[in-house]
């Protein structure tokens, strides 16, 4: 009569070991994930001031003589630079934290679904990366040309340094994630939510779309808005063309009855 108790008990422990070993390993990945930053973060301290004299470079390149960057909190000399130091390492180990977060995930994916997850995690690292070297080489330069030359006469464009590393960073994020579009496509066609033919007829509020949130997230010019509007269209297209080529239409339906 016992053996039946002492099964049960089993049973119920068994979900209970596989929650934890499951939390265990989340908690190494992360561990990994955080060391791979700080690894990089390290000998980027060092550099802190000269890489946020190469960020600056875009505006202060196109300042009025006599004009230059400020500080105006007390320990924003210091802290602003270890900030940017952060985020650089961040971004350069995002690699090694996109690779902790699939392996961490993959065991409990199907075939046809890793097959199609691999491409688009490598994607959507090279379209981010993009994204961002999009921004700071073509448009960061043409909005601080564009401020400057508006800039009213007898003001003296005199910008915070941490307020610039904001705006910065914003600007990064906005183009590094509206960069992800065809990933997001191709993901949305993958799980059945829509079809090729669905996609193709959308094309009109999809542009529209896109200067809409162009105009939400670039500061308030024409320049900005136009520089990253226009690449997501492009952008939209080419998933498209991967919708084509990676997305069967049997593997859609699959995932959308799931």
């Amino acid at each position: 009569m016992s053996a039946p108790e002492t099964s049960g008990h089993e049973d119920e422990a068994l979900p209970e070991q596989g929650f934890m070993s499951h939390l265990i390993e989340l908690r190494a990945r992360l561990l990994k994930a955080i060391a791979a930053v700080l690894l990089i973060l390290l000998p980027l301290i060092f550099f802190a001031g000269k890489l946020y004299s190469y960020l600056a470079r875009p505006l202060v390149s196109r300042l009025p003589e006599g004009a230059h960057l400020v500080a105006i909190d007390v320990a924003s000399p210091f802290l602003t630079p270890l900030k940017l130091a952060f985020f650089i390492a961040l971004f350069l180990a995002m690699p090694v934290v996109l690779y902790q977060l699939w392996a961490f995930v993959s065991p409990g994916l199907y075939r046809h679904e890793k097959r199609l997850a691999r491409p688009l995690l490598v994607s959507a690292v090279f379209l981010f990366y993009l994204g961002c070297a999009f921004a700071y080489f073509l448009v960061l330069p043409m909005v601080f040309r564009f401020l400057t030359a508006v800039t009213p006469a007898g003001v003296s464009m005199m910008t915070d340094i941490g307020h610039y590393l904001d705006f910065v960073l914003v600007v990064f994020l906005a183009f590094g994630l509206c960069f992800e579009m065809p990933v997001a496509v191709v993901l949305l066609a993958a799980i059945g939510f829509v079809d090729l033919p669905k996609l193709k007829k959308a094309r009109g509020y999809v542009i529209v779309g896109c200067f809409v949130v162009a105009a939400i997230l670039t500061p308030p010019d024409v320049i900005s808005q136009t520089c990253l509007a226009v690449p997501m269209c492009l952008l939209y297209e080419l998933g498209l063309v991967a919708v084509r080529v990676l997305v069967k239409p049997k593997e859609a339906s699959a995932a959308g009855s799931a």
